[in-house]
């Protein structure tokens, strides 16, 4: 069978696949969201493709993984059961407003929705290697590594090497938390153990200003723990728009959860009492469990990309252009692996944008712009395209800003003080939105079809001939008619907290 795929000699350039001078066509390291989305793309594109993962854990490590991948297994989908759960324990406490007659104590039992969320991981991991399966994609357990431009070595579990040649090699390791070097950064967990604790821990610390930070944290608050959350910024989501990071702080607090702004942790100490947490304010906090939330770095180290001659940077993340190959013709890459724009859609993106380019004859390159995006902090943060801060930074002509600023009718009834704010970004010039927000309730169900707009270039005054669904927290972004501000040109950003 012959197959139509990339030649060595450039993008798109097409061409026919030597039948048998390979055992694979393209073989993936890595069977994440982006690995497995490329591989079975490229099968059904007629591709010969092999793919290799780490046996299954919930808790990864440089020897264990499993298909499914950072996202399924140990990200995403187990964060947000949690989330869900968290989120029971203030509704309850809401519903007595409704008219619900619910007992003072209101016990949560996290060993049932622990087990419940890794039945659940369980079961997408059979999903996803059976997605493989269907597409004709040959599975291998095992560590993968590159030996060659076209040679890739399996090591099994017990040990065995396994050798196959194939005309392109992909790269879709993703990436892994990493600790901060303290004086006993041993005591501390990442978000990885987070999702699988055996007790809920009834004192946390929480390091970090980023996702995993603000959603775990409320995440314990939300069951009932005390949360400090140290950030080393002013507010935390350091590269979202100030207005709602200011929101999203105060929601935290509001929710109870203790705020550390500008400080940074300098020793754990193990005691009787718990782990001693010292800070760069001399203050020190008690707790059960420290969490590190402090980024997340390439999964790059045991590939032995240096012998084979491809790029990494600084941090170990793969250099490639803007196909996704690196710069041995061969080998490519997708995926948080190269740190681009580290989203599990964005590595769906990628993927199907390789598939494309190698097998599909379709020379493709993944579109970055109007990408939309989630906190799911309680209540969730929700954006697409540019914060006020970008696009005055980036701004030839003057921009529009539109906010809207309410208490949501759900919380009329509740008496609970918790305001939503959305907000849009406007072109004075075109007219066209270019970027949205909103922190409040359901704000990434809301915001991905906000993004569907934005991808087709939608103008304000389209937004204001939409109408609105009433009674709904949504129609707001259809019904904000009088600007809140415009901004020069020549203006600057407001803040860099």
């Amino acid at each position: 069978m012959s197959r139509k795929m990339l030649n060595d000699g450039g993008v798109g350039s097409g061409g026919e696949s030597e039948d048998n001078q390979y055992d694979f066509d393209l073989f993936v390291i890595g069977a994440g969201s982006g690995g497995v989305r490329a591989s079975r793309f490229s099968a059904q594109y007629g591709a010969k493709v092999g793919i290799c993962e780490l046996p299954f854990h919930p808790i990864s490590s440089e020897t264990i993984g499993g298909v499914g991948g950072t996202c399924v297994i140990r990200g995403c989908v187990p964060k947000k059961i949690l989330v869900y759960g968290a989120t029971f324990g203030p509704e309850i406490q809401d519903s007595r407003e409704y008219g619900w007659k619910v007992n003072e104590t209101v016990d949560f039992d996290w060993k049932k929705l622990l087990h419940k969320k890794t039945d659940e991981i369980v079961r997408l991991n059979g999903i996803y290697k059976r997605l493989l399966s269907n597409a004709g994609v040959k599975l291998f357990e095992g560590e993968g590594r590159i030996v060659g431009p076209n040679e890739v070595e399996v090591i099994q579990l017990d040990g065995t090497k396994l050798s196959y040649s194939a005309k392109h090699i992909l790269i879709a390791t993703g990436s892994r938390a990493q600790r901060l070097d303290i004086p006993g950064q041993e005591l501390a967990i990442t978000s990885d153990e987070a999702l699988s604790l055996e007790e809920l821990p009834k004192r946390v610390v929480v390091l970090g200003g980023g996702y995993i930070a603000v959603e775990f944290a409320s995440i314990w608050r939300g069951m009932g723990s005390t949360v400090n959350l140290c950030f080393r910024k002013e507010l935390p989501l350091r590269g979202f728009d100030d207005e709602m990071r200011a929101l999203v702080a105060r929601n935290l607090e509001g929710r109870g959860i203790i705020l550390h702004p500008q400080t940074n942790l300098t020793q754990l100490v193990k005691t009787a009492d718990g782990i001693k947490v010292a800070t760069d304010h001399g203050e020190e906090l008690m707790a059960d469990v420290v969490l590190f939330a402090t980024g997340r770095i390439p999964n790059t180290k045991r590939l032995n990309l240096q012998a084979v001659g491809v790029e990494v940077d600084s941090i170990g993340a793969v250099k490639v252009d803007e196909y996704s190959r690196t710069n041995v013709p061969s080998i490519w890459a997708i995926g948080d692996v190269t740190n681009r724009m580290n989203l599990t859609p964005v590595a769906l993106m990628e993927g199907t944008m390789f598939a494309k380019t190698v097998f599909g004859n379709e020379p493709s390159k993944p579109d970055y712009s109007n990408i939309p995006c989630a906190v799911f902090c309680i209540p969730p943060l929700s954006v697409v395209g540019l914060s006020e801060e970008q696009a005055i930074e980036q701004a030839k002509r003057d921009i529009l800003v539109y906010t809207s600023t309410f208490n949501p009718m759900k919380n009329s009834i509740s008496g609970r003080q918790e305001k939503t704010l959305m907000k849009l970004i406007v072109s004075a010039e075109t007219d066209k939105v270019i970027g949205a927000s909103m922190c409040g309730p359901d704000a990434a169900e809301i915001m991905q079809g906000v993004a569907v707009a934005l991808k087709c270039g939608a103008t304000k005054a389209q937004f204001d001939s939409t109408v609105g669904i009433h009674p709904s927290s949504a129609e707001e972004f259809v019904t904000m008619r009088s600007v809140t501000r415009r901004i020069a040109a020549a203006g600057k950003p407001k803040t860099n907290l």
